[in-house]
């Protein structure tokens, strides 16, 4: 007679979760088409939470204008120059590929130039591994560079065309984070009372998860930025052109740890002493080695204290999925996603460990039975 109630406590329970589940399932596929936005939103009021708390200090506790104030200084001062800076790098790009159309380089002659300062065996190896046909090289180069043209002009004229929908996702985003910016802390709180997860666990991986954002963004955003911008001035330096092309494009690649900015100014130091620019070659290598290289080493503990705890093999291959998967928003949400990952289980580790040290620790008294086999009743004493 009891069972039914219980049995239709426990239908209800299940088909709200299955609601629960589809309306959740719903939700994500409407928001799919604004996921980037809304996820470097939320990341960027997480890393300009300071600024919002200091706006609301200044504003007497009125968080309406603390967030308006926020999100005009983050406009002016991050975003109007993101955009003209890459407006530009987008120029540079297309006037380096042009010029290297109408003006190939001469790899034979480099190379001849190289070979003949090779000693004999290094030379006879060279020559049984195939690599002294440079006019076969040179030709596979030359058709890169056409269709490297081709892909930078094609994405020019798809942002162009797709104008309107950037815009939109440009105000979505800004739209979203003056309410993150506002409430941010409040949502957070709301989100860790109500996932069905242990609050001790859920605020443990909420501290992780903030961790992480401040060492992706604070720690290797920033020291790429200044890789960029030191490799920039050196390459303005020794004359190279598009050099602010090769600085961002070095900003890019410091942001992806193990292949770093050495990526840019290795090749292009090598270069220019393979083109007769010697003193711009040891130029470029020696500020690399010792200056560009250095200041991750330099900012990196000043700007996050401490690493993250995830090792370098597993930030380069979730950076490098993540990039594959969802385009530059994946240099960010790839180390996300392995943090997490590895801090769930390491959080189910410990909780197993304190579980089998009570188990341990645990005293389970004897029972002490008479000869019938029955325990004894101390009340009967």
């Amino acid at each position: 007679m009891s069972t039914q109630p219980h049995r239709t406590d426990e239908l209800q329970h299940a088909s709200f979760l299955l609601i629960l589940a589809v309306v959740s399932l719903l939700m994500a596929v409407v928001m799919w088409p604004f996921a980037q936005p809304l996820l470097w939103a939320a990341l960027a009021a997480i890393m300009f939470q300071p600024l919002y708390r200091w706006m609301l200090r200044k504003m007497g506790g009125r968080r309406n204008a603390a967030a308006s104030a926020s999100l005009l200084v983050i406009f002016f001062a991050v975003l109007v120059p993101a955009l003209w800076l890459a407006t530009l790098v987008v120029q540079e790009a297309l006037n380096l590929v042009a010029t290297l159309e109408q003006q190939p380089l001469d790899l034979t002659t480099s190379f001849d130039r190289v070979y003949a300062m090779l000693p004999q065996m290094a030379q006879e190896a060279i020559d049984r591994s195939g690599w002294a046909d440079m006019a076969n090289v040179q030709k596979k180069l030359e058709g890169m560079l056409a269709q490297s043209a081709g892909m930078i002009a094609s994405q020019a004229v798809s942002i162009g065309s797709g104008a309107l929908g950037f815009l939109l996702s440009f105000s979505v985003g800004l739209y979203v984070m003056f309410f993150l910016l506002r409430d941010g802390e409040r949502i957070g709180r709301t989100v860790l009372r109500t996932i069905p997860v242990e609050r001790s666990i859920s605020e443990r991986l909420a501290e992780r998860f903030l961790g992480i954002v401040r060492a992706t963004i604070k720690g290797s955003g920033v020291v790429g930025v200044v890789q960029g911008v030191l490799g920039g001035i050196t390459f303005l330096i020794v004359g190279l052109e598009s050099a602010l092309f090769f600085g961002v494009l070095m900003t890019v690649f410091a942001l992806v740890p193990v292949i770093g900015a050495g990526a840019v100014y290795i090749p292009v130091g090598l270069w220019l002493l393979v083109a007769g620019e010697v003193w711009q070659g040891v130029f470029v290598l020696a500020v690399g080695f010792f200056v560009i290289s250095s200041a991750d080493n330099v900012l990196r503990p000043i700007l996050v204290g401490r690493d993250t705890g995830i090792p370098d093999w597993i930030i380069l291959v979730t950076t490098l999925g993540g990039i594959s998967f969802l385009g530059f928003s994946g240099i960010v949400l790839g180390p996300l996603v392995a943090g997490l990952f590895l801090a769930s289980w390491s959080i189910l580790r410990e909780y197993r460990d304190e579980d089998a040290r009570a188990a341990e620790e645990e005293e389970i008294d004897p029972i002490i039975v008479d000869a019938s086999g029955r325990a004894p009743n101390p009340a009967a004493d």
